[in-house]
Protein backbone atom coordinates (compact mmCIF):
# COMPACT_ATOMS: atom_id res chain seq x y z
CA UNK A 1 0.00 0.00 0.00
CA UNK A 2 1.35 3.40 -1.19
CA UNK A 3 1.42 6.11 1.90
CA UNK A 4 1.23 9.27 -1.32
CA UNK A 5 -1.47 11.06 -1.30
CA UNK A 6 -4.05 9.87 -4.45
CA UNK A 7 -6.33 12.29 -6.54
CA UNK A 8 -10.06 12.33 -5.58
CA UNK A 9 -12.73 10.98 -8.03
CA UNK A 10 -14.86 13.95 -8.56
CA UNK A 11 -14.22 17.75 -7.67
CA UNK A 12 -17.59 18.02 -7.26
CA UNK A 13 -17.88 18.36 -2.85
CA UNK A 14 -19.90 17.30 -0.76
CA UNK A 15 -22.25 19.79 1.10
CA UNK A 16 -23.34 18.06 4.16
CA UNK A 17 -27.08 18.54 3.27
CA UNK A 18 -28.16 15.30 4.58
CA UNK A 19 -30.72 14.24 1.83
CA UNK A 20 -28.12 10.80 1.63
CA UNK A 21 -28.89 10.17 5.74
CA UNK A 22 -32.29 8.49 5.33
CA UNK A 23 -30.80 6.04 2.43
CA UNK A 24 -28.06 4.93 4.28
CA UNK A 25 -29.04 1.87 6.09
CA UNK A 26 -25.32 2.00 8.04
CA UNK A 27 -27.19 5.20 9.65
CA UNK A 28 -30.20 3.96 10.36
CA UNK A 29 -28.88 0.82 12.37
CA UNK A 30 -25.60 2.24 14.15
CA UNK A 31 -26.31 5.97 13.92
CA UNK A 32 -23.19 7.47 14.02
CA UNK A 33 -22.33 10.40 11.87
CA UNK A 34 -19.20 8.75 10.82
CA UNK A 35 -20.96 5.86 9.60
CA UNK A 36 -23.12 8.06 7.09
CA UNK A 37 -22.09 8.65 3.80
CA UNK A 38 -20.88 12.44 4.21
CA UNK A 39 -18.90 11.26 7.33
CA UNK A 40 -17.09 9.14 5.65
CA UNK A 41 -16.50 11.59 2.78
CA UNK A 42 -15.15 13.22 4.83
CA UNK A 43 -12.58 10.78 6.13
CA UNK A 44 -12.05 9.39 2.35
CA UNK A 45 -10.61 12.81 1.64
CA UNK A 46 -8.91 12.97 4.95
CA UNK A 47 -7.25 9.62 4.09
CA UNK A 48 -6.62 10.32 0.28
CA UNK A 49 -5.24 13.80 0.70
CA UNK A 50 -2.67 12.46 3.30
CA UNK A 51 -4.34 14.21 6.52
CA UNK A 52 -5.14 11.14 8.21
CA UNK A 53 -3.35 8.26 8.63
CA UNK A 54 -5.28 4.10 7.74
CA UNK A 55 -5.62 4.00 11.88
CA UNK A 56 -8.05 0.65 12.83
CA UNK A 57 -11.08 3.74 13.51
CA UNK A 58 -10.85 4.95 10.59
CA UNK A 59 -10.54 1.85 8.83
CA UNK A 60 -13.29 0.41 10.72
CA UNK A 61 -15.89 3.04 9.74
CA UNK A 62 -14.58 2.56 5.98
CA UNK A 63 -15.07 -1.09 6.32
CA UNK A 64 -18.50 -0.69 8.03
CA UNK A 65 -19.90 0.94 4.43
CA UNK A 66 -21.90 -1.72 2.25
CA UNK A 67 -21.28 0.15 -0.69
CA UNK A 68 -24.37 -0.24 -1.86
CA UNK A 69 -24.67 3.42 -3.05
CA UNK A 70 -27.94 4.66 -2.18
CA UNK A 71 -26.67 7.92 -1.73
CA UNK A 72 -25.45 8.54 -5.16
CA UNK A 73 -29.18 7.93 -5.78
CA UNK A 74 -30.43 10.38 -3.50
CA UNK A 75 -27.53 12.91 -3.98
CA UNK A 76 -28.52 16.25 -5.33
CA UNK A 77 -24.90 17.41 -5.84
CA UNK A 78 -23.95 14.45 -8.10
CA UNK A 79 -21.21 12.95 -5.45
CA UNK A 80 -19.76 9.91 -6.95
CA UNK A 81 -19.83 8.66 -3.74
CA UNK A 82 -18.86 4.54 -5.16
CA UNK A 83 -15.51 6.13 -7.11
CA UNK A 84 -14.35 7.86 -4.03
CA UNK A 85 -15.06 4.58 -1.78
CA UNK A 86 -13.08 2.32 -4.68
CA UNK A 87 -10.13 4.80 -4.27
CA UNK A 88 -9.97 4.70 -0.73
CA UNK A 89 -10.14 1.23 -0.23
CA UNK A 90 -8.05 0.27 -3.08
CA UNK A 91 -5.25 2.40 -0.79
CA UNK A 92 -6.32 0.26 2.27
CA UNK A 93 -6.52 -3.00 0.31
CA UNK A 94 -4.35 -4.97 2.86
CA UNK A 95 -4.28 -2.74 5.21
CA UNK A 96 -2.48 -3.74 8.92
CA UNK A 97 -5.07 -1.29 11.03
CA UNK A 98 -7.50 -4.16 9.71
CA UNK A 99 -8.02 -7.76 12.19
CA UNK A 100 -6.39 -10.14 10.89
CA UNK A 101 -9.07 -12.64 10.93
CA UNK A 102 -10.72 -10.03 8.08
CA UNK A 103 -8.14 -10.04 6.34
CA UNK A 104 -7.37 -13.91 6.14
CA UNK A 105 -11.30 -14.21 5.33
CA UNK A 106 -11.29 -11.38 2.76
CA UNK A 107 -8.06 -13.11 1.25
CA UNK A 108 -9.52 -16.67 0.97
CA UNK A 109 -12.95 -15.59 -0.15
CA UNK A 110 -10.89 -13.50 -3.23
CA UNK A 111 -8.55 -16.55 -3.68
CA UNK A 112 -12.11 -19.32 -3.95
CA UNK A 113 -13.88 -16.98 -6.09
CA UNK A 114 -10.94 -16.46 -9.02
CA UNK A 115 -9.92 -20.38 -9.08
CA UNK A 116 -11.32 -22.46 -12.50
CA UNK A 117 -14.40 -23.83 -12.48
CA UNK A 118 -13.43 -27.09 -12.07
CA UNK A 119 -12.45 -26.24 -8.48
CA UNK A 120 -14.76 -24.19 -7.68
CA UNK A 121 -17.59 -26.79 -8.80
CA UNK A 122 -15.36 -29.36 -6.34
CA UNK A 123 -15.45 -26.84 -3.12
CA UNK A 124 -19.39 -26.46 -3.96
CA UNK A 125 -19.83 -30.09 -3.95
CA UNK A 126 -18.11 -30.38 -0.84
CA UNK A 127 -19.86 -27.15 0.46
CA UNK A 128 -23.24 -28.92 -0.49
CA UNK A 129 -22.04 -32.39 1.42
CA UNK A 130 -21.06 -30.81 4.68
CA UNK A 131 -24.43 -29.16 4.99
CA UNK A 132 -26.76 -31.71 4.13
CA UNK A 133 -24.92 -34.43 5.42
CA UNK A 134 -25.56 -32.34 8.77
CA UNK A 135 -21.61 -31.40 9.23
CA UNK A 136 -22.72 -27.66 8.90
CA UNK A 137 -26.22 -27.80 10.65
CA UNK A 138 -28.49 -24.43 9.37
CA UNK A 139 -28.66 -21.92 11.77
CA UNK A 140 -31.87 -21.73 14.72
CA UNK A 141 -33.43 -18.63 15.23
CA UNK A 142 -31.44 -16.77 17.95
CA UNK A 143 -33.22 -14.01 19.67
CA UNK A 144 -34.40 -11.02 17.59
CA UNK A 145 -34.54 -13.08 14.59
CA UNK A 146 -30.92 -12.24 13.10
CA UNK A 147 -27.88 -14.16 12.12
CA UNK A 148 -25.02 -13.91 14.59
CA UNK A 149 -22.34 -15.17 12.68
CA UNK A 150 -20.96 -15.21 9.08
CA UNK A 151 -21.20 -19.07 9.36
CA UNK A 152 -24.81 -19.11 10.06
CA UNK A 153 -25.32 -17.00 7.00
CA UNK A 154 -23.05 -19.16 5.04
CA UNK A 155 -24.86 -22.36 6.48
CA UNK A 156 -28.78 -21.29 5.94
CA UNK A 157 -28.27 -19.89 2.79
CA UNK A 158 -26.58 -23.24 1.16
CA UNK A 159 -29.47 -24.75 2.95
CA UNK A 160 -31.98 -22.99 0.77
CA UNK A 161 -29.99 -24.05 -2.70
CA UNK A 162 -31.07 -25.87 -5.23
CA UNK A 163 -29.17 -28.20 -8.16
CA UNK A 164 -25.19 -28.16 -7.88
CA UNK A 165 -24.08 -26.40 -10.45
CA UNK A 166 -25.24 -26.25 -14.38
CA UNK A 167 -23.21 -26.56 -16.84
CA UNK A 168 -24.78 -24.87 -20.20
CA UNK A 169 -24.15 -26.16 -23.67
CA UNK A 170 -21.75 -23.49 -25.71
CA UNK A 171 -24.64 -22.43 -27.87
CA UNK A 172 -28.00 -22.73 -27.66
CA UNK A 173 -30.36 -21.80 -30.90
CA UNK A 174 -33.13 -19.26 -30.82
CA UNK A 175 -36.67 -20.72 -31.06
CA UNK A 176 -37.67 -19.57 -34.45
CA UNK A 177 -36.01 -16.51 -35.97
CA UNK A 178 -32.95 -15.58 -34.58
CA UNK A 179 -33.38 -11.57 -33.55
CA UNK A 180 -30.27 -11.57 -31.42
CA UNK A 181 -27.12 -12.88 -30.86
CA UNK A 182 -25.96 -12.46 -26.98
CA UNK A 183 -23.36 -14.26 -24.68
CA UNK A 184 -23.91 -14.84 -21.51
CA UNK A 185 -21.83 -14.38 -18.09
CA UNK A 186 -22.02 -17.33 -16.27
CA UNK A 187 -20.09 -15.39 -12.94
CA UNK A 188 -18.62 -17.51 -9.83
CA UNK A 189 -21.23 -17.50 -6.79
CA UNK A 190 -23.79 -17.82 -9.54
CA UNK A 191 -22.47 -20.60 -11.31
CA UNK A 192 -21.69 -22.12 -8.36
CA UNK A 193 -24.21 -21.68 -5.77
CA UNK A 194 -27.42 -20.68 -8.16
CA UNK A 195 -26.99 -22.27 -11.48
CA UNK A 196 -30.34 -22.92 -12.22
CA UNK A 197 -30.57 -18.88 -12.63
CA UNK A 198 -28.10 -18.82 -15.54
CA UNK A 199 -29.83 -21.99 -17.29
CA UNK A 200 -33.51 -20.08 -16.58
CA UNK A 201 -32.02 -17.04 -18.71
CA UNK A 202 -30.50 -19.07 -21.71
CA UNK A 203 -34.26 -20.69 -21.75
CA UNK A 204 -35.70 -17.66 -21.56
CA UNK A 205 -33.37 -15.92 -23.92
CA UNK A 206 -33.67 -18.62 -26.63
CA UNK A 207 -37.84 -18.56 -26.16
CA UNK A 208 -36.92 -14.43 -27.07
CA UNK A 209 -35.37 -15.42 -30.19
CA UNK A 210 -32.09 -14.77 -29.12
CA UNK A 211 -29.10 -17.41 -29.90
CA UNK A 212 -27.00 -17.72 -26.76
CA UNK A 213 -22.98 -18.58 -26.61
CA UNK A 214 -21.43 -19.34 -23.37
CA UNK A 215 -18.18 -18.38 -23.74
CA UNK A 216 -15.84 -21.44 -21.91
CA UNK A 217 -12.83 -19.67 -21.13
CA UNK A 218 -14.87 -16.72 -18.97
CA UNK A 219 -14.47 -16.71 -14.85
CA UNK A 220 -15.20 -14.76 -12.23
CA UNK A 221 -16.14 -11.15 -12.87
CA UNK A 222 -13.77 -9.40 -10.54
CA UNK A 223 -16.94 -7.42 -8.77
CA UNK A 224 -15.62 -8.71 -5.20
CA UNK A 225 -11.76 -7.57 -5.59
CA UNK A 226 -12.75 -3.98 -7.02
CA UNK A 227 -15.10 -3.79 -3.98
CA UNK A 228 -12.61 -5.22 -1.89
CA UNK A 229 -9.91 -2.40 -2.81
CA UNK A 230 -7.85 -5.25 -5.26
CA UNK A 231 -7.53 -3.36 -8.39
CA UNK A 232 -4.49 -5.80 -9.45
CA UNK A 233 -6.77 -8.76 -8.96
CA UNK A 234 -10.04 -7.09 -10.51
CA UNK A 235 -8.20 -6.42 -13.30
CA UNK A 236 -6.71 -9.57 -14.31
CA UNK A 237 -10.09 -10.92 -14.17
CA UNK A 238 -11.15 -8.30 -16.52
CA UNK A 239 -8.29 -9.44 -19.11
CA UNK A 240 -9.03 -13.25 -19.16
CA UNK A 241 -12.87 -12.27 -19.87
CA UNK A 242 -12.67 -9.63 -22.51
CA UNK A 243 -10.52 -12.42 -23.93
CA UNK A 244 -12.91 -14.81 -23.33
CA UNK A 245 -15.65 -12.50 -25.16
CA UNK A 246 -13.99 -11.31 -28.06
CA UNK A 247 -14.03 -14.95 -28.57
CA UNK A 248 -18.27 -14.45 -29.58
CA UNK A 249 -18.39 -11.06 -31.37
CA UNK A 250 -20.08 -9.92 -32.86
CA UNK A 251 -22.16 -9.38 -30.00
CA UNK A 252 -25.62 -7.51 -29.41
CA UNK A 253 -24.99 -7.82 -26.12
CA UNK A 254 -22.89 -9.81 -22.90
CA UNK A 255 -26.17 -10.80 -20.45
CA UNK A 256 -25.96 -10.81 -16.87
CA UNK A 257 -27.79 -12.47 -14.28
CA UNK A 258 -26.39 -11.15 -10.94
CA UNK A 259 -26.53 -7.43 -10.12
CA UNK A 260 -22.84 -7.26 -8.85
CA UNK A 261 -21.45 -8.86 -11.86
CA UNK A 262 -23.32 -6.61 -14.13
CA UNK A 263 -21.97 -3.07 -12.61
CA UNK A 264 -18.49 -4.11 -12.59
CA UNK A 265 -18.82 -5.52 -16.27
CA UNK A 266 -20.11 -2.04 -17.29
CA UNK A 267 -17.09 -0.62 -15.71
CA UNK A 268 -14.56 -2.57 -17.23
CA UNK A 269 -13.63 0.52 -19.17
CA UNK A 270 -12.65 2.42 -16.03
CA UNK A 271 -11.04 -0.22 -14.64
CA UNK A 272 -8.54 -0.85 -17.16
CA UNK A 273 -8.14 3.01 -18.47
CA UNK A 274 -4.93 3.52 -18.04
CA UNK A 275 -3.76 0.11 -19.85
CA UNK A 276 -3.07 1.08 -23.17
CA UNK A 277 -2.79 -2.47 -24.57
CA UNK A 278 -6.67 -3.27 -23.02
CA UNK A 279 -8.60 0.22 -22.48
CA UNK A 280 -10.35 0.44 -25.93
CA UNK A 281 -10.86 -3.56 -25.57
CA UNK A 282 -12.31 -2.95 -22.54
CA UNK A 283 -14.64 -0.10 -23.22
CA UNK A 284 -16.19 -1.89 -25.92
CA UNK A 285 -16.97 -4.85 -24.02
CA UNK A 286 -18.59 -2.64 -21.71
CA UNK A 287 -20.50 -1.16 -23.20
CA UNK A 288 -22.64 -4.29 -24.25
CA UNK A 289 -23.04 -5.32 -21.14
CA UNK A 290 -26.99 -5.61 -19.73
CA UNK A 291 -28.49 -7.20 -17.29
CA UNK A 292 -31.02 -10.19 -18.32
CA UNK A 293 -34.57 -8.46 -17.25
CA UNK A 294 -33.35 -5.87 -19.48
CA UNK A 295 -32.92 -7.89 -22.34
CA UNK A 296 -35.93 -9.70 -21.84
CA UNK A 297 -38.41 -6.85 -21.02
CA UNK A 298 -37.62 -5.62 -24.69
CA UNK A 299 -38.34 -8.79 -26.60
CA UNK A 300 -41.29 -10.11 -24.91
CA UNK A 301 -40.80 -13.47 -24.13
CA UNK A 302 -44.10 -16.35 -24.36
CA UNK A 303 -44.99 -16.11 -20.45
CA UNK A 304 -48.01 -18.13 -20.71
CA UNK A 305 -47.90 -20.45 -17.68
CA UNK A 306 -49.67 -19.26 -14.24
CA UNK A 307 -47.29 -19.12 -11.69
CA UNK A 308 -49.99 -18.72 -8.53
CA UNK A 309 -47.71 -16.24 -5.94
CA UNK A 310 -47.40 -13.20 -4.32
CA UNK A 311 -43.79 -11.58 -5.15
CA UNK A 312 -42.25 -8.77 -3.53
CA UNK A 313 -39.30 -7.64 -5.21
CA UNK A 314 -36.33 -6.71 -3.48
CA UNK A 315 -33.74 -4.20 -5.58
CA UNK A 316 -30.30 -5.61 -5.49
CA UNK A 317 -28.17 -2.37 -5.04
CA UNK A 318 -26.06 -2.56 -8.06
CA UNK A 319 -29.06 -3.35 -10.01
CA UNK A 320 -30.95 -0.47 -8.86
CA UNK A 321 -28.22 2.41 -7.76
CA UNK A 322 -25.06 1.32 -10.17
CA UNK A 323 -26.43 0.41 -12.83
CA UNK A 324 -29.64 2.08 -12.64
CA UNK A 325 -32.02 -0.77 -13.73
CA UNK A 326 -35.62 -0.61 -11.99
CA UNK A 327 -38.69 -1.03 -14.15
CA UNK A 328 -37.41 -4.20 -16.77
CA UNK A 329 -37.84 -6.46 -13.64
CA UNK A 330 -41.55 -5.36 -12.51
CA UNK A 331 -42.32 -5.21 -16.12
CA UNK A 332 -41.66 -8.91 -16.56
CA UNK A 333 -43.02 -9.87 -13.44
CA UNK A 334 -46.49 -8.26 -13.93
CA UNK A 335 -46.61 -10.12 -17.35
CA UNK A 336 -46.74 -13.71 -15.80
CA UNK A 337 -50.75 -15.19 -15.27
CA UNK A 338 -51.63 -15.44 -11.94
CA UNK A 339 -48.44 -13.70 -10.61
CA UNK A 340 -49.54 -10.71 -7.92
CA UNK A 341 -46.89 -8.66 -7.39
CA UNK A 342 -46.87 -6.68 -3.72
CA UNK A 343 -45.25 -3.44 -2.38
CA UNK A 344 -41.99 -3.62 -0.53
CA UNK A 345 -41.53 -0.86 1.01
CA UNK A 346 -38.11 0.32 0.92
CA UNK A 347 -37.43 -2.36 -1.82
CA UNK A 348 -34.33 -0.82 -2.58
CA UNK A 349 -32.90 -0.94 0.86
CA UNK A 350 -29.67 -2.97 0.80
CA UNK A 351 -30.53 -6.47 2.84
CA UNK A 352 -27.15 -6.43 4.35
CA UNK A 353 -25.18 -8.82 2.01
CA UNK A 354 -23.26 -6.53 -0.17
CA UNK A 355 -20.60 -9.07 -1.41
CA UNK A 356 -19.04 -10.50 1.53
CA UNK A 357 -19.93 -7.98 4.11
CA UNK A 358 -22.20 -10.43 5.61
CA UNK A 359 -19.40 -12.78 6.13
CA UNK A 360 -17.14 -9.99 7.48
CA UNK A 361 -19.40 -8.02 9.60
CA UNK A 362 -22.32 -10.23 10.50
CA UNK A 363 -23.54 -8.63 13.29
CA UNK A 364 -23.84 -5.21 11.37
CA UNK A 365 -25.67 -6.93 8.52
CA UNK A 366 -27.93 -8.87 10.79
CA UNK A 367 -29.24 -6.26 11.97
CA UNK A 368 -29.45 -4.25 8.49
CA UNK A 369 -31.04 -8.03 7.31
CA UNK A 370 -33.83 -8.06 10.54
CA UNK A 371 -35.13 -4.26 8.87
CA UNK A 372 -35.88 -5.96 5.48
CA UNK A 373 -37.35 -9.33 6.61
CA UNK A 374 -39.32 -7.49 9.34
CA UNK A 375 -40.67 -5.03 5.37
CA UNK A 376 -40.95 -8.34 3.84
CA UNK A 377 -43.15 -10.12 7.00
CA UNK A 378 -45.53 -6.68 6.36
CA UNK A 379 -45.70 -6.94 2.51
CA UNK A 380 -47.35 -10.52 3.00
CA UNK A 381 -45.69 -11.84 0.02
CA UNK A 382 -45.12 -15.54 -0.02
CA UNK A 383 -42.10 -15.21 -2.45
CA UNK A 384 -39.36 -12.50 -2.67
CA UNK A 385 -37.30 -11.95 -6.24
CA UNK A 386 -33.87 -10.38 -6.09
CA UNK A 387 -31.30 -10.06 -9.12
CA UNK A 388 -28.80 -10.56 -7.77
CA UNK A 389 -26.81 -14.36 -5.40
CA UNK A 390 -25.64 -12.51 -2.37
CA UNK A 391 -29.06 -11.06 -1.73
CA UNK A 392 -30.95 -14.53 -2.58
CA UNK A 393 -28.41 -16.35 0.08
CA UNK A 394 -28.45 -13.76 2.60
CA UNK A 395 -32.35 -13.40 2.64
CA UNK A 396 -33.24 -17.28 2.25
CA UNK A 397 -31.07 -17.46 5.22
CA UNK A 398 -32.32 -14.83 7.40
CA UNK A 399 -35.73 -15.88 6.48
CA UNK A 400 -35.25 -19.56 7.82
CA UNK A 401 -33.74 -18.24 10.89
CA UNK A 402 -36.39 -15.80 11.41
CA UNK A 403 -39.06 -18.40 11.11
CA UNK A 404 -40.30 -16.34 8.12
CA UNK A 405 -42.30 -18.04 5.48
CA UNK A 406 -40.96 -16.46 2.04
CA UNK A 407 -38.83 -18.15 -0.52
CA UNK A 408 -36.51 -16.16 -2.28
CA UNK A 409 -36.38 -16.65 -5.48
CA UNK A 410 -34.29 -14.98 -8.93
CA UNK A 411 -36.69 -13.20 -11.16
CA UNK A 412 -35.74 -15.49 -14.12
CA UNK A 413 -36.27 -18.31 -12.00
CA UNK A 414 -40.27 -16.69 -11.79
CA UNK A 415 -39.93 -15.90 -15.53
CA UNK A 416 -38.82 -19.48 -16.30
CA UNK A 417 -41.69 -20.88 -14.72
CA UNK A 418 -44.15 -18.94 -16.77
CA UNK A 419 -42.30 -19.38 -19.94
CA UNK A 420 -44.16 -21.36 -22.55
CA UNK A 421 -43.19 -25.22 -23.83
CA UNK A 422 -41.17 -25.34 -27.08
Amino acid sequence: MSDAPLPLASETACVHCGFCLPACPTWSTLGTEMDTPRGRLALMDALLTGRAAPGPALVRHLDLCLGCRACETECPSGVRYGERLSEAREHLHGSAARPLRQRLLERAVLAGVALPPRLQDAGAWLLRELVHGGLLRAPRAPAGGTLATGAALLRGGVAELDAPPVRLPNFLAARGTARRRVALLTGCVQRVLCGSVNAAAARLLSAAGCDVLVPRRQRCCGALHAHAGDRAGAQRLARRNIAAFERALPLDAIVVTAAGCGSVLRDYGALLADDPAWASRAARLAALARDATEVLAGLDPPLTRPVPARVALHDACHLVHAQGVRTPPRELLARVPGLQLVPLEQADRCCGSAGIYNLLHPREAGLILAEKLERLRASGADTVAAANPGCLLHIAAGARAAGLAVRARHPLQILDEALAPA
